[in-house]
């Protein structure tokens, strides 16, 4: 790629390129004058399709059509003799019967210059030629073209902006200078207008404060912490002064509770009932020989022989559920099974009654594509993320030999009714770089699994 680009024309490029791949063999690039068409036109074709034959022709008023299909040609094949009498598509086969020069990339610059019968023979060629030929078009205002992706090359955001004055500016002024915030506002993101910028007569003298207040904050918030410490180790000497002259003596408080050994040994109940007893006595014995320490909690003997009986029916309950364990409950689980898939399937629409959809729509209107892959179950898998069951259409299609599946979104009769969509799209969608698609587009792809 070339030495400097901004990230969102770069992805821009991979993003061309990538449709490419998809099986899109003429793309138009439209824009404004002065967003850099001209640039990332010759940052494509130097970084992409090193393998190809490629021709880059910069249209003009004065260019006619002959002399633009003899740059063409002369570029895609070795010392061509052309005919000018010809068509550019009956060239291009007659060349193509004496040659093979592999895959092709034409670019071509200024697509407002052509005139429509050549726009209708790049159109037959990108659609009909027997080798693969990319065809990509950049212009500032719409083309006669019916089957072609059109992407729109958007204006620069604020930081982007800054990022292309800085390569070309040694110094400029600070953000808080508003000329230059003025100026910024004006450009609108326009590298045209941005490089234009005059250095040396819109720098205003403007002085930044000395930003040393952080370091009085950290001053305070050290002293909070250290006034904190000593507090807590007072604290805590304090208590422990306390706790040495001022207490009167541990109470020695004997213990009422029974071990488990003791309750789970016997096997009957005579023999727990004689447990008991026998502590009940021993803990008289202590409360004697104590006469003035208080104990915290008594025995309770109808409590505990309560535990033990009820320890009893535990175990014949646990007895009588071993037994049960042994019955058969493989109806049971397929039946729970059946019942939990049948509820938590998610409801999506076939794909030939998707392809209905498509059919009834009109060509010219305008989808959202999200996704395009070529395993049917990550489609499903998306759907079912995103809750996507009632606003998405899923086509399958033919591209490079590989099955496809597509999923799209919305039906726009206009492209700022598209952009409205995509800017409701959540964000983690946006991520994937989804584009507009025309509908006749699709019915196209679609046709194709049925050839």
């Amino acid at each position: 790629m070339q030495s400097q680009i901004l990230p969102s024309r770069a992805a821009l490029v991979d993003r061309i390129a990538l449709q490419f791949e998809y099986g899109q063999n003429l793309i138009v690039l439209l824009g404004t004058s002065g967003l850099g068409k001209s640039y990332l036109l010759e940052t494509f074709i130097t970084d992409k399709y090193n393998d190809f034959n490629k021709a880059f022709v910069q249209s003009s008023a004065k260019l006619t059509d002959a002399q633009l299909m003899s740059d063409l040609l002369e570029q895609s094949f070795n010392n061509p003799l052309v005919d000018h009498n010809l068509s550019l598509s009956e060239n291009f086969y007659q060349l193509l019967n004496q040659q093979q020069p592999g895959s092709c990339l034409w670019v071509i610059d200024g697509g407002r210059h052509l005139s429509e019968e050549f726009l209708i023979e790049l159109e037959l060629l990108a659609k009909n030629s027997p080798i693969t030929l990319y065809i990509m078009i950049a212009s500032a205002a719409k083309l006669p073209v019916e089957h072609a992706v059109e992407i729109h090359l958007e204006r620069l955001p604020l930081h982007e902006s800054k990022q292309l004055m800085g390569w070309y500016f040694e110094k400029l002024p600070h953000d808080e200078d508003p000329v230059f915030q003025a100026f910024l506002a004006e450009a609108n993101g326009n590298p045209n207008l941005l490089l234009a910028w005059q250095q040396d007569e819109y720098v205003a003298d403007i002085k930044v404060k000395d930003k040393v207040s952080w370091r009085v904050h950290l001053l305070v918030l050290m002293l909070l912490i250290m006034f904190l410490i000593i507090g807590l180790l007072y604290k805590s000497d304090m208590s422990d002064w306390w706790q040495k002259h001022y207490e009167q003596g541990t109470i020695e408080v004997d213990s009422t509770a029974i071990p488990v050994s003791q309750i789970t040994a016997p096997s009957t109940f005579e023999d727990n009932t004689a447990s008991i007893t026998d502590i009940s006595a021993e803990t008289s014995a202590k409360q004697s020989e104590q006469p003035n320490v208080e104990l915290q909690s008594t025995n309770d003997i109808p409590a505990i022989m309560q535990s033990l009986s009820a320890g009893s029916q535990e175990n014949n309950s646990t007895s009588s559920n071993s037994l049960l364990e042994d019955e058969p409950v493989e109806e049971f689980v397929e039946a729970r099974q059946t019942s939990t898939g049948a509820d938590e399937s998610p409801v999506q629409l076939p794909i030939n009654e998707a392809s209905a959809w498509y059919s009834q729509q009109n060509d010219s209107n305008t989808v959202i594509q999200l996704l395009a892959v070529t395993q049917k179950q990550v489609v499903d898998d998306f759907i079912e993320q995103y809750a996507l069951q009632l606003t998405a259409y899923t086509y399958q299609t033919q591209r490079n030999g590989k099955t496809w599946w597509v999923v799209t979104t919305g039906s726009f009769t206009s492209m700022n009714d598209a952009q409205q969509g995509m800017k409701k799209l959540p964000a983690s969608i946006l991520k994937n770089k989804p584009f507009y698609k025309k509908i006749s587009k699709i019915k196209q792809e679609i046709a194709r699994v049925d050839q």
